[in-house]
């Protein structure tokens, strides 16, 4: 099977599965997020939420360099493998509660990337966008907020000398984060499709 119709039948299926509001995470191919993935001991490396606008899906996402609303097949594409898990609050989202969404993530639309992945930056990174929009529309605060430290403890097969080269030398443990695991475990959350085991 081509990579296109192999792209074709993927977007098929998250397309039959998607309401607005779910949570898609993805396993993007370079370097960075790679590691990024295993300094947390899991698959997925990027993550954003699904929209609907004019009958289209679109994905509204912090990547580099800005946040931006990338329609759903541009997003699919950046998968590795395929790789996807489509979750959604167990609570469920209402038309009002996607409105507000909506209105989060506008407000954040152009803002850089923060390729430190500080939390208390006025900067986005992926998860960090997530965490904010759900938290500033809906008083749900998804994925777990913690220091470099703690979450490199927590994982050892993390590469503590890829990070300190990315931080030029000095690894700035008190910096707080917030990963794509995180969101990914989250009990507020249900997988409704994946290709992969979650």
């Amino acid at each position: 099977m081509t990579r296109q119709a192999q792209l074709d039948q993927l977007e098929a299926q998250v397309r039959d599965t998607l309401q607005e509001g779910d949570i898609l995470f993805i396993s993007i191919n370079s370097f960075l997020y790679k590691q990024v993935a295993r300094g947390t001991g899991s698959w997925c490396s990027h993550v954003g939420f699904v929209v609907r606008e004019q009958g289209e899906w679109f994905v509204m996402e912090s990547a580099v360099p800005v946040v931006k609303r990338s329609p759903l097949r541009s997003f699919l594409s950046k998968t590795c493998e395929d790789q996807v898990a489509i979750r959604r609050l167990k609570s469920g989202v209402s038309s009002d509660q996607i409105d507000r969404l909506k209105a989060e993530a506008e407000k954040r639309l152009g803002t850089f990337y923060h390729l430190g992945f500080k939390y208390d930056s006025k900067r986005q990174f992926c998860s960090k966008f997530v965490h904010e929009c759900f938290r500033d529309a809906l008083d749900i605060k998804l994925g777990k907020v913690e220091t470099l430290e703690v979450l490199l403890e927590q994982n050892p097969q993390a590469s503590v000398g890829f990070w300190r080269a990315w931080y030029f030398g000095l690894i700035p443990w008190q910096r707080r984060t917030l990963t794509p695991a995180s969101q990914l475990a989250d009990d507020a959350l249900e997988t409704v499709f994946s290709t992969r085991s979650c």
